[in-house]
């Protein structure tokens, strides 16, 4: 379906009362993690009409202190959200499932959205300081067929782009079949491969195919929707303070330990722009800040931390030293937003439901550690070098070179 022939408006008002309720970061290591044997139920996450009807309750409930609207759709035409609390002068985006396989962001976001809109006197506090939008579920045709890509052909991409008629497939097009996902006859892209830093960019086939040390093209609708609501906020703000991304990822431990990894955090997706080997990036080093992203991460750290001896303690440092332009984070990064990597374990194909409570809990915990400490001011005291002595995690920590 192409983007063209579907409806083309954006950002307007959420109009929900007549959606239906349905019933009840290296592409290899995921792949991988996809590829298990054993099936798992996954009925207990949140579907696309679900999620429509939960934000539309909080819109009503909330009476007027969230504001619901669609801001685009899905190439198969499913509305993708904008949820915004707050009138602050800090902005924080907050975006889920952009791999529909990783579904523990959303339900966080919308519990986090519901706390937001009460009268309570802390909502209120962080309401008056910053200026909260959350973006679940991002890629809603993966949701609803439970696979990291979204549905979407090339043939389509040249449809929307005429001038990438003689050009190679880009890179993250999937067409491989395994025993969950025949992508061979329902191809998709990764949708978190498609972001570009200049956020005007428009794609070029001399461009394509690329890899992952290149930037992205915006050939999707889903990547364009972020893009666009990312570019409206800095457009009415100034700036987008903050940027976090809620994953998953394969099942580790924590380095040194037989401790399984419960979420890894990142604030390094791209080299320094003032370092050599960022001088690909020269132009953004103005803008980027390195050290804020590390600030941020710290304070999800400790907010973890706090709970004491348990599961939430055992958090790590995702693979650091990355080059990952085309991503949601690099891009945003490089464009003066402190960016926060989310990547709770096991995909669905790891654990389907299983611990669902918990790993939705270690998502709004850590997120209230960024969201108090960007309302109290005190994230700006931390000590970027407490970074540093975060654990890492029992993995190859070049991936992405």
């Amino acid at each position: 379906m192409s983007r063209k022939k579907k409806m083309t408006y954006v950002c307007s008002t959420l109009l929900l009362s007549s959606v239906l309720v349905s019933p009840a970061m290296a592409a290899p290591s995921e792949q991988r993690a996809e590829a298990q044997t054993q099936q798992y139920a996954t009925s207990a996450f949140i579907s696309h009409a679900e999620l429509s009807k939960k934000l539309k309750q909080i819109d009503k409930s909330s009476q007027g202190q969230v504001q619901v609207d669609v801001v685009g759709y899905s190439n198969q035409g499913r509305e993708i959200y904008k949820a915004t609390v707050g009138s602050g002068d800090k902005v924080i985006l907050l975006q889920s499932e952009i791999h529909g396989n990783e579904k523990t962001g959303t339900a966080a976001l919308l519990k986090i959205l519901q706390q937001l809109g009460s009268n309570s006197p802390e909502a209120e506090k962080i309401r008056s300081e910053v200026t909260i939008v959350a973006m679940p579920m991002v890629n809603p045709d993966a949701t609803e067929l439970n696979r990291r890509g979204n549905d979407m052909s090339w043939s389509e991409v040249v449809e929307d782009f005429p001038q990438l008629a003689s050009a190679s497939p880009s890179w993250n097009y999937y067409t491989y079949t395994n025993q969950y996902w025949n992508y061979a006859s329902n191809p998709g892209f990764d949708v978190n491969r498609d972001f570009n830093p200049d956020l005007d960019y428009e794609p070029q086939p001399e461009d394509f195919p690329n890899n992952s040390s290149n930037p992205g093209w915006y050939i999707t609708p889903e990547a364009q929707t972020v893009r666009d609501v990312y570019k409206g906020l800095m457009n009415d703000y100034g700036k987008v303070d903050v940027f976090v991304d809620l994953h998953h990822q394969g099942e580790y431990y924590v380095e040194g330990t037989d401790d399984k990894v419960t979420l890894s955090i990142s604030g390094d997706f791209i080299p320094d722009p003032d370092s050599a080997e960022g001088a690909k990036y020269s132009e953004y080093a103005d803008t980027y800040d390195g050290e804020f992203s590390k600030q941020l991460n710290v304070a999800a750290y400790n907010a973890l931390q706090e709970r004491g001896n348990s599961p939430f303690d055992n958090i790590t440092l995702y693979p650091q030293n990355l080059d990952l332009p085309g991503t949601a984070l690099g891009s945003f990064a490089l464009n003066g937003s402190g960016a926060v990597l989310f990547e709770v374990t096991g995909q669905t194909q790891s654990y389907g439901q299983k611990k669902i409570g918990q790993l939705v809990k270690v998502v709004e915990l850590g997120l209230y550690g960024i969201i108090d400490g960007i309302t109290s001011g005190d994230v700006y005291s931390i000590n970027p070098e407490e970074y540093d002595d975060i654990p890492l995690t029992d993995r190859d920590q070049d991936y992405g070179h």
